[in-house]
Parts: structure tokens; sequence; C-alpha cells
């Protein structure tokens, strides 16, 4: 998203940059086709920049490191999580789409993987699919509060509540807060099970 911000061609009035988060991929589309000498075939290892002052200025604020470091990072992190090489299209002639595919299967193995890691096979095989659904969410991400467990599976305060609570009783998880009426507590996963 940075790299489109910094790259998007202001001069076109009347559209924006667009993100479109699905199932299996990331896209976004920024309005106006490469800059200058940089070609699809070329972007990986051709230096431009369309916007040097907005480029200057994120590099200042830490954003980006050097000019032509966006398109090589996000390369870079899609091998790091094994995943399909980014895709860059210029769908009508005056614009950039960059689709990002996520691997729902590879996701899943790499937090397995994880978990296993973590606890023993026996611990994760006794839990519920809505234990298991927490414990999944929290190897993948630092915390998650009653609001978010009642937002997953649409149940109430009670349920979500009791499943928290048995994980907290498994010693799988533990909540953090100043007393249970806490609206910034939260539970973390234990990582020496």
């Amino acid at each position: 998203m940075v790299n489109s911000l910094t790259h998007r061609n202001y001069s076109i009035i009347g559209d924006h940059i667009r993100v479109s988060l699905y199932d299996d991929r990331l896209e976004i589309f920024s309005p106006g086709h490469l800059p200058n000498i940089v070609t699809l075939d070329n972007m990986l290892n051709t230096r431009y920049s369309r916007n040097p002052r907005i480029a200057r200025v994120l590099s200042e604020f830490g954003w980006v490191k050097e000019l032509n470091e966006g398109v090589k990072r996000i390369y870079d992190e899609m091998q790091m999580f094994f995943l399909k090489e980014p895709t860059y299209t210029e769908p009508n002639g005056n614009s950039v789409l960059l689709v990002l595919e996520n691997s729902i299967t590879s996701r899943q193995l790499r937090t397995n993987d994880k978990l296993s890691s973590i606890f023993r096979q026996e611990i994760l095989e006794s839990l519920n699919e809505f234990e298991t659904t927490i414990i999944q969410y929290l190897a993948n991400n630092k915390s998650i509060t009653i609001k978010k467990v009642k937002e997953m599976f649409g149940k109430g305060d009670t349920f979500s509540r009791k499943q928290l609570r048995h994980l907290q009783e498994l010693s799988l998880i533990e909540w953090h807060g100043s007393n249970k009426s806490d609206p910034t507590q939260y539970y973390f996963l234990r990582k020496d099970v």
C-alpha cells in the first residue's frame, strides 16, 4: 500500500487507490500506468520514482528504506511465506493492479506447525472446534478479546467467556487485565506449556 501511495499518478483526478481483500488474494489498484522507463518486465530491477518528494518524505519517516525497495520487498516477502510471486498488470492501460495471492492451505499448515511446536498433540486434539479456532487465531495474532470471540462465532458473552475460561484452565492462554470488567482486558497464548 505504501508503494502504491508513493508511485500513484496524482495528476489523474476522480480516481483513487483501491484495496480489495478476498479470501484468497489481496488486490491493490493504483491510478496511472507504470512511470517513464518502468515496464511490467523490468519493474523488479528498474529504479524510477514518479513522486520523488513523497518517496523522500516516506524514507525520512522510515516507511521505506531506499528507491525501488518496495517491489523487491513485496517479492521477497511473498517468497518468504512460500506464496506465489506477485502479479502486476495494467488492466485498462492507465492503471496498475497488483494481485497478492494467499494460500489458505499453506497458511493452515504453517499455523498447525506453529501450534504443534508449542503444545503437545494430545492437548490440541482434546479441544473443541471453537477452542481450536481461538488457539489458531492466537497463533497468528498477539491477543484476543471477548468481543473478538463473540464476533468470530456469532455467539454471546457467556458462551465466549466459557471457551476462553476453559482454555485458561488448560493453561493454554493467559488473561491480562486489571479486573473482570476492565474494557482493555485480553487473552494471549502461553508458550511455556
